[in-house]
């Protein structure tokens, strides 16, 4: 019998009336989103389940939201007897893998998203930063060539940011060099690279700001040592040392996004169920194009739950 991972959503997946179901069936869930209220000071349960969507799609709301649904339907899958042996998140679900395995406590990891959302925010105005998905690549060191030679020329940061799946890659970076990116890549055999709807270059050298005031900010919580293993985004390998943990997430904000790797890697050390936990599929659908054999499930709603817990009662 293999090993099960739980893999935690990052920002895009959220949606206006998430986790509403297992909140009025699960008396942990409601606990859950009562401490994220209070930690937060303001009540995020309202936001998550009324909208409106523009403010949660906010990054500094987006953030402490989609922490608190993924936690959340985590203690769902919990109550029905079913824990990780190893997780894993993408960018911002990486807080919630932690919490899951005992890194963070909750209420210091939906402070410290909140905190992270505003300083990723900050650290590039408005419109000067972009993203863009890049599809049909088949080489990804073809696009941080690419990058690199953009780079040269303008003078201005572009870069590789999230190695997600086989033949999608997320460039970030000042907008007019991801402008020039996107078209260079068009020309050399990217079958798509469309800009995303996002406020800021998420996980380039130009979120250094971020992660120098996060470290200040990490300063004031308590890391534990992890009680099962975290795979990191910025090496794609396992982390359990509390000191590790807090260094890897200083790097993670201005770090690219090691997703392939990561789940390879859990591949590798005996992973063959891999359930996403929290709103959305994302990260299952990357799972399908990394390893089509991979049982991918995923928990976001009372049906997806009773799909994922049939799998685990027929197989396990």
């Amino acid at each position: 019998m293999g090993k099960t991972a739980f893999i935690f959503p990052g920002q895009g997946s959220q949606t206006v009336g998430m986790m509403k179901e297992f909140y009025d069936n699960y008396s942990v869930v409601r606990d859950i989103f009562k401490s994220a209220d209070e930690a937060l000071g303001f009540s995020i349960t309202d936001m998550c389940f009324n909208g409106p969507e523009d403010q949660l799609r906010l990054t500094f709301n987006t953030q402490p939201a989609i922490l608190t649904a993924s936690v959340a339907a985590a203690e769902v899958l919990k109550e029905h007897g079913i824990v990780p042996d190893v997780a894993a998140g993408h960018s911002l679900g990486e807080y919630s893998a932690l919490v899951i395995a005992g890194a963070l406590s909750f209420s210091d990891a939906v402070r410290i998203v909140r905190k992270r959302g505003q300083f990723m925010q900050e650290a590039v105005p408005v419109g000067e930063g972009s993203m863009a998905a890049v599809m049909g690549m088949n080489d990804s060191n073809d696009i941080v060539a690419i990058c690199k030679k953009v780079e040269a020329e303008t003078g201005r940061e572009v870069q590789a940011v999230n190695f997600n799946c086989p033949g999608q890659v997320v460039i970030a970076g000042a907008a007019a060099a991801v402008d020039k990116a996107v078209e260079e890549l068009k020309a050399v055999g990217a079958k798509r690279a469309v800009l995303l709807p996002v406020s800021a270059p998420f996980h380039s050298s130009l979120m250094y700001p971020a992660s120098v005031r996060l470290a200040e900010e990490f300063k004031t919580i308590t890391f534990n040592d992890a009680k099962i293993p975290v795979v990191a985004n910025v090496t794609a390998e396992e982390v359990t040392k509390a000191a590790d943990i807090e260094n890897l997430l200083v790097k993670q904000a201005a770090s690219p996004v090691l997703w392939e790797n990561s789940v390879n890697y859990m591949i590798n050390n005996g992973v063959d169920c891999f359930v996403e936990v929290g709103p959305g599929k994302v990260l299952s659908g990357f799972n399908k194009k990394i390893a089509k054999e991979l049982t991918s499930l995923n928990v976001e709603d009372n049906a997806s739950l009773e799909k994922t817990l049939a799998y685990f009662k027929e197989v396990r």
